[in-house]
């Protein structure tokens, strides 16, 4: 093992985290929203029960296919999610 690691970074910084639950038709969803400064505006969404996570704004949650791809869930529960995601964003 080296004696000196070679850090690209090592910071610190102040998050607003908010947790949210809810029930959609077809999927519990289980959510740990975290806010700073790190991803230029954009929010790290946590999936607590299907451990997944993206780092998503706006604009992400628009784009087609992303909340599926990022949380591994169909079409329908993407939709609920994008709708619950849009009035937070």
């Amino acid at each position: 093992m080296s004696d000196e690691r070679f850090f690209l970074y090592d910071e610190k910084e102040a998050t607003e985290t908010r947790f949210v639950s809810f029930m959609g038709d077809a999927h519990r969803y289980d959510l740990a929203l975290i806010a700073s400064d790190r991803y230029y505006g954009k929010t790290l969404v946590l999936d607590l029960q299907g451990n997944h996570f993206a780092i998503m704004g706006h604009d992400d949650i628009q784009e087609e296919g992303y909340l599926e791809h990022a949380f591994n869930v169909s079409e329908m529960e993407a939709e609920e999610l994008r709708e619950f995601l849009l009035e937070l964003f």
